[in-house]
């Protein structure tokens, strides 16, 4: 087993760091014991250095299996700027890209082997790749092995063919979101009869999260993108339309946004990624399309125009923002519509019934997290099975507790409403009825005359409309999926009616003007006003390097690292050297240069004073 010492020489010779983050040195020691592991981290704690270092310090090549090109592209450049040999099979490289790539790996070459599973179906894969000198095979974003996960990938299902071609082979999984029936499912399938097994909580308190209902999307987002020009962020929308004309709206109001979605061509996409991943302050909207794997650091805010299906899901995408550890958003809008078209995907899906049951179990998680009127940091985690004694003081129900009344009475008004009306109406006429709307629908069915009508004097429309979507997340009323959102009554919402069960539902808000935004500025490392201006050259000098060489910017260094820089100004290669994230190999390859470009503007600052 390699000794601590040269793990940690390794850690700050190759990739710059001095020391490991929480977690990775167990999961390091693991692998190298040739120990099969599962390690659940949460995103942007560091897995993919796990693997890379045991890979470097090894004597064999490491198969890592991932589910997206773009991903390994990144990552296989990243690891040439650190002097790690690697390389990788996938569709999207030509015939003769991937004969070079099968070639080094089976002489020996390179040190980690990235490929798509899809690959591994093929056949003489498997078969060939056991013939090499492989020391360990690791499967990124392994949630997807599972059929309970949310993100589940048929192709996953050929990994255990390579398990059986290498039977002395160490298996290692890694993911950032699996519960408990996940986590089993993936060491049932993938791990041995003894695996490790490491779960290191879900947390990540550098990102403030909060919901909100939908009132105005699109002003919601323009309101909240106002203070945030600049800098880099996504946009989830549910629909390809949803995307397009949310891009074509940011793009408009003067934000570099650029669409992504399924049904773009394929080299519009694979464009969009990468101008994502190399520039700074552009804000990607996209479906789900677009993100496992992502690993920009510098995403600022991540922002849901619609629910997502799931805790899951939601934690995964939120995970893309603040990978460097500095402070991020995730800002959630949800409405009566989303809630109802979630229903009606999962109804209306090939699944089996008891895999639709464990979706809307897994919905109405989601729907509890956005209704909960507790720190929203812990409902989050409770969904993981992790407990949270103190409020988070970094969510929006910390920041602003809300006011939580007994519900029974104004529950009861609108399923009195509901059943009066016969169970044949959605959520705006049943709102119509309690509010006391004259409209000509109204009138023309003679529910202006039900001992309902114009009852709701508690609440202005509004706050019906929050009583209602309440209601239906705690399942006190649902939604026809099937038909046009038609209300009725649960079973629950019988024993509420009776007077047998209690609601408590949120105070209602009224309509806020539009609020201060200050989240932005919040978000970026904080520097003097002296250091900023060789911040700003620096990053100069990072895009010019990154352009020359056609990767992504962070792949040349973090912001952090530059940040570094600009506040100590090494004046040599060994105090350069001790920046966070300069390891050997990128020491070499930039050091001269950035060097070069701190004592320029140190001469600069000297003459003009």
């Amino acid at each position: 087993m390699t000794d601590a010492d040269t793990v940690r020489a390794r850690l700050r010779d190759v990739f710059g760091f001095d020391a490991f983050r929480p977690g990775q040195a167990e999961v390091v020691d693991s692998l190298l014991a040739h120990q099969d592991t599962l390690a659940v981290m949460p995103t942007g704690a560091g897995k993919s250095l796990c693997y890379q270092l045991s890979a470097v310090l090894g004597e064999g090549m490491t198969i890592v299996v991932s589910p997206l090109i773009a991903l390994m592209d990144d990552q296989v450049r990243s690891l040439d700027l650190k002097g790690v040999p690697a390389a990788a099979l996938h569709s999207g490289k030509t015939r003769e890209e991937n004969m070079d790539a099968w070639r080094d790996a089976r002489d020996g070459i390179v040190k980690l082997l990235y490929i798509a599973p899809e690959r591994l179906m093929l056949d003489g894969i498997t078969d060939a790749l056991s013939r090499m000198n492989v020391e360990r095979v690791v499967v990124d974003e392994a949630h997807c092995v599972s059929q309970w996960g949310h993100a589940f990938r048929p192709e996953y299902l050929a990994l255990p063919r390579l398990r059986e071609a290498m039977p002395g082979i160490s298996f290692a999984a890694f993911t950032a979101t699996a519960d408990d029936a996940t986590r089993t499912d993936i060491v049932e399938r993938l791990l041995g009869e003894d695996p490790t097994v490491f779960v290191f909580g879900f947390d990540r308190p550098n990102i403030s999260v909060a919901v909100a209902e939908k009132e105005a999307p699109r002003r919601q987002l323009l309101d909240f993108m106002e203070s945030r020009r600049g800098v880099s962020g996504i946009v989830y929308c549910l629909s390809r339309k949803g995307v397009e004309e949310t891009a074509t709206a940011l793009s408009d109001k003067g934000y570099n946004a650029l669409p992504y979605h399924a049904g773009l061509p394929a080299e519009v996409r694979t464009a969009h990624q990468e101008r994502f991943a190399r520039d700074s302050g552009l804000v990607m909207v996209a479906t789900i399309a677009f993100g496992m794997g992502i690993d920009k650091p510098d995403v600022r805010f991540v922002f849901h125009l619609d629910i997502p299906s799931s805790v899951e899901a939601y934690y995964q995408e939120i995970g893309r923002a603040g990978r460097d550890g500095e402070p991020a958003e995730a800002m959630m809008l949800y409405g009566f519509d989303d809630i109802r078209q979630r229903r009606r995907f999962i109804d209306e899906s090939d699944a089996p019934d008891a895999q639709k049951r464990i979706e809307h179990r897994r919905f109405d998680a989601l729907l509890g997290l956005c209704e909960t009127t507790e720190c929203r940091r812990r409902s989050l985690l409770a969904v993981f099975g992790e407990t949270q004694e103190k409020d988070c003081g970094n969510c929006d129900v910390c920041r602003e507790p809300p006011v939580v009344l007994d519900g029974t009475v104004p529950a009861q008004k609108v399923l009195s409403a509901v059943l009066r009306t016969g169970q044949m109406f959605g959520a705006g006429h049943i709102v119509d009825v309690l509010t006391g709307a004259r409209t000509e629908r109204i009138e023309s069915l003679g529910h202006d005359a039900l001992p309902t009508f114009g009852v709701g004097t508690e609440f202005d429309k509004n706050g019906w409309r929050s009583v209602v979507r309440q209601l239906v997340a705690q399942r006190v009323i649902e939604a026809d999926v099937a038909g046009y959102g038609s209300l009725f009554m649960t079973e629950r919402g019988r024993a509420v009616l009776k007077g047998q069960e209690e609601v408590r539902l949120r105070q209602p808000a009224k309509r806020k003007g539009r609020k201060s935004r200050d989240g932005a500025r919040r978000a970026a490392p904080v520097l003097s006003n002296d250091d900023a201006p060789l911040m700003a050259r620096l990053k100069s000098l990072r895009a010019d390097i990154a352009r020359e060489l056609g990767v992504p910017a962070y792949t040349v260094f973090h912001d952090r690292s530059l940040a570094e820089m600009a506040e100590r100004r090494p004046d040599s290669t060994d105090q350069l050297a001790e920046i966070h994230g300069v390891g050997a190999a990128k020491l070499d390859r930039f050091g001269d240069r950035f060097l070069t470009a701190i004592r320029h503007f140190a001469t600069e600052e000297a003459s003009a004073t």
